[in-house]
């Protein structure tokens, strides 16, 4: 049976369990449950802090988890990341009070990311002390316990709420990932899950549009969609006429159905997916 950790709380927690229940998962999931089990697609899983998911699919006590990036990196455990997500999207940015100088050199960083931050700084040949928080370090440098912070920043409401400004480039850009133990084997059922996953994110990148169009201007219709190999045609009882359909991308759906219109197609409809393996 494939054991899988899941976030048990923030911003990944939910997105994951929703992205889970489209793939067919979590049925009857309750926000309590410590451990869900699936018998019949043979899975089990574990909800667990996200900062040390990494940790347990390291030392193989569970086989695959969904965590953030910057959490697995910071963890420094033994695991590879097989698959972006698409979701928890973050940078993890240094920040200083609004009136100071952008150098962090020799400085007092805060950071609940300590060798996360610790790697960026050889890797600058930056000397600075890194001072080990375990959360809210946006207040460090008001309560004189740091100079500068380096935190993972969503929207940065919070930091300039405090006072603070981002300075440079990110440290990381950050987001949703499945990972495992390094050295994993394959196996059927670690194959059938990410199968499932991507399943979904083609599901919610893609959308299905139908419209009806003159023989003649199917050329013209068809190089707006093209689809993934070909779009499908057939013909309409009425003379001269066509069916279409084919796979278009969700955010440029609106521009396809008036790109569509403009070149005769009527009746144009689009349609979610709710699963599709290409």
């Amino acid at each position: 049976m494939l054991k899988i950790a899941l976030p048990n709380k923030g911003q990944l927690a939910e997105p994951a369990q929703s992205m889970l229940r489209e793939a067919g998962y979590l049925r009857s999931h309750h926000p309590r449950d410590l451990v869900v089990r699936d018998p019949q697609n043979d899975v089990e899983f574990y909800f667990l802090r996200p900062r040390d998911i990494a940790i347990y699919i390291a030392r193989g006590t569970l086989d695959v988890g969904i965590t953030g990036r910057d959490l697995v990196l910071d963890s420094g455990a033994d695991v590879v990341e097989t698959m972006s997500l698409g979701f928890g999207d973050s940078v993890f940015t240094l920040a200083v009070p609004l009136a100071a100088a952008a150098d962090v050199s020799g400085k007092r960083i805060a950071t609940a990311y300590p060798r996360l931050l610790q790697n960026w700084l050889d890797t600058n040949d930056i000397s600075a002390t890194v001072v080990e928080l375990d959360g809210a370090v946006e207040n460090a440098v008001a309560l004189g316990v740091a100079d500068a912070v380096a935190d993972v920043v969503d929207t940065g409401t919070t930091l300039q709420q405090a006072g603070l400004a981002v300075i440079g480039e990110p440290i990381l850009v950050s987001e949703a990932v499945l990972v495992l133990r390094a050295g994993t084997k394959p196996s059927d059922e670690l194959d059938r899950f990410t199968r499932r996953l991507s399943s979904v994110q083609v599901a919610r990148k893609y959308v299905m549009v139908d419209y009806d169009i003159e023989s003649a201007q199917l050329a013209r219709a068809v190089a707006i969609t093209p689809g993934l190999e070909s779009p499908t045609v057939a013909p309409l009882h009425k003379e001269g006429w066509v069916a279409v359909r084919a796979l278009v991308e969700r955010n440029q759906m609106h521009q396809v159905m008036d790109d569509l219109y403009a070149v005769g197609a009527r009746g144009i409809l689009i349609t979610d997916l709710h699963g599709c393996r290409l």
